[in-house]
C-alpha cells in the first residue's frame, strides 16, 4: 500500500508550526508495512486542498489528512474531500453529543459552528477522538483510502494509534509490518562507513541498508517487511553480521542511544566513576554526560579550564608547563596527560579525561585550528593521549573533539585496544 500523507493549515506554511504530524504518522505507517511515498503541506485553502487531493489520488492507495476539521470556517479538509468525491456531509449524531455534553458539563453556551466538528462524509465510519472533540472520517471510494485525522498532536496521535490504526487493518491485505534495526558506530566517518560496506549498500535489496550520520556518530538502518518477528530477525541478524565482520569494532550499539549514554551504562555496570578537565569544549563534554539522566551516579564532575590560569589554579599544572620559552604550552601532550591525572586525583574517580586543543578561528600557540589533544587517566594505569585534527567550522570541531573522546572512553571501558 502506498501512502501520501496531507497536512492541512496554513500556519505549517508560514512556519508557525512545525509539522511533527508527518513524522509521527510515517513512523506509524511504516510499522504497519505501509509506505509513504509522499508529505504534502496544504494552506486552508478549499481550491488548494482538491488539487493536493487529486494529485495524491494519482500516486497513493491511502491518503491521509491531518487538520482542518475543526468548527472554524477555514477547518475544510472534510468539505473539500466531500465535493471531490461527489459526497454529501451529515451529522454524527454519537459525536454530536459528545460535544453537547461537554459544553453542558462547562456551562458554556456552544456556538452553532461547534456542530461542525460532529460531520461525518457520506460512508465514512467515525473514528472517536478520546482527546478532543473533532470526529475523524475513514472511508474508501473506488480503491483508494481516506482517513483523516486532526491536526492538534495530542488529538491526532491517540485517533492514529488507536481507531485509525484498527481501521487500517481491517482494509488491508496482509499486515507486513516494517521491522528496523539500528547500529550505532563511532571512531569511523560516515564516509569510510559507507566505502567499507560499499557493496553491500550498492547490492541490498532485502534489509535494506540505509546510513546516517550525526557530527561524531554514524548510524545504519537495517529495515525489513515481514509477517512476523522471527521471520524479520532471521533477515537482520543475517545482514547484521555481514556488516560487523568489516567495521564491527567501532560499534557501540544496537539501539537508538547516544555515546554518552553508551559510556555511562558502562561506567554503571562495572560502577566506575568518571571526571572531566575541558579547555577548547568549554563544558561541552560534561553537558553531554549530565543530559543523560542518573548519571550523577556515575559522573562526578568536571572544570572548565579555559585559560592557563584556571589550569594553574583549579589543576595545579605549574605555569612553567604553560607558558614561557621552551615550555611545552597548554595545547600539548603533556598538559593533556596532567589535565586527566590530576581532574582524577581532585574528584577521587576512577577515569579521568581531558580535552586541549585549538577550536579556532585561528591558531593558537602556533598550533593549527583542529589539532586536538585527549587525556585518558585511569586509575592504576599508565595515562594515555591521543592527538587528531578534525576538520569544520568552531563548533563543529567541540562537537567532534567531545565525541572522540567518548569514543576513546567507550574503548577502554568496552576492553578494546584504545588507539
Amino acid at each position: 500500500m502506498r501512502a501520501e500523507i496531507i497536512a492541512v493549515g496554513t500556519e505549517l506554511l508560514l512556519g508557525q508550526t512545525v509539522n511533527t504530524n508527518a513524522t509521527y504518522l510515517s513512523q506509524g505507517l511504516a510499522e504497519l508495512g505501509i509506505d509513504v511515498y509522499f508529505q504534502t503541506v496544504v494552506g486552508d485553502n478549499a481550491g488548494r486542498i482538491r488539487q493536493a487531493i487529486e494529485l495524491a489520488r494519482t500516486r497513493a492507495d491511502l491518503i491521509m489528512f491531518t487538520g482542518g476539521l475543526g468548527p472554524t470556517m477555514d477547518d475544510l479538509t472534510k468539505d473539500a474531500l466531500a465535493e471531490y468525491l461527489g459526497r454529501s456531509i451529515s451529522e454524527h449524531e454519537p459525536s454530536m453529543a459528545k460535544i453537547a455534553a461537554m459544553f453542558t458539563s462547562r456551562g458554556i453556551h456552544m456556538v452553532e459552528s461547534n456542530r461542525r466538528q460532529a460531520n461525518l462524509i457520506e460512508g465514512s465510519d467515525p473514528l472517536d477522538n478520546e482527546a478532543g472533540l473533532a470526529v475523524g472520517n475513514a472511508l474508501t471510494v473506488d480503491g483508494t483510502h481516506y482517513v483523516l485525522l486532526p491536526g492538534p498532536p495530542r488529538e491526532m496521535k491517540p485517533m492514529f494509534d488507536g481507531p485509525g490504526k484498527a481501521w487500517l487493518r481491517t482494509v488491508m491485505n496482509e499486515e507486513r509490518r516494517l521491522y528496523s534495526r539500528l547500529l550505532k558506530f563511532a571512531g569511523i566517518g560516515e564516509s569510510s562507513l559507507e566505502q567499507a560496506l560499499i557493496d553491500l549498500i550498492e547490492t541490498q535489496t532485502d534489509p535494506s541498508i540505509a546510513p546516517y550520520a550525526k557530527e561524531g556518530e554514524v548510524a545504519i538502518r537495517l529495515s525489513t517487511k515481514a509477517l512476523s518477528e522471527l521471520e524479520a530477525n532471521g533477515r537482520l541478524d543475517a545482514a547484521e553480521r555481514q556488516i560487523t565482520d568489516r567495521v564491527g569494532q567501532y560499534l557501540y550499539a544496537r539501539e537508538d542511544i547516544t555515546l554518552e549514554e553508551a559510556v555511562i551504562r558502562l561506567l554503571r555496570a562495572s560502577r566506575r566513576t568518571l571526571a572531566s578537565a575541558e579547555s577548547l569544549t568549554g563544558g561541552l563534554l560534561a553537558q553531554l554526560i549530565t543530559r543523560i539522566p542518573g548519571s550523577s551516579g556515575e559522573f562526578t564532575g568536571g572544570v572548565v579550564t579555559y585559560t592557563n590560569l584556571m589550569k594553574h589554579r583549579l589543576l595545579s599544572i605549574p605555569l612553567s608547563q604553560l607558558e614561557g620559552t621552551g615550555a611545552p604550552g597548554a595545547i600539548s601532550e603533556s598538559t593533556a596527560a596532567l589535565m586527566a591525572e590530576r581532574v582524577r586525583e581532585l574528584a577521587e574517580s576512577d577515569f579521568g579525561v581531558s580535552l586541549t586543543g585549538v577550536a579556532g578561528p585561528s591558531e593558537s600557540e602556533g598550533k593549527p585550528v583542529g589539532l586536538v589533544y585527549f587525556g585518558l587517566a585511569e586509575r592504576g594505569k599508565q595515562t594515555k593521549v591521543f592527538t587528531a585534527t578534525l576538520n569544520g567550522n568552531r563548533e563543529m570541531i567541540r562537537v567532534r573533539a567531545a565525541k572522540s573522546l567518548l569514543y576513546r572512553l567507550w574503548q577502554a571501558l568496552s576492553g578494546k585496544d584504545v588507539n
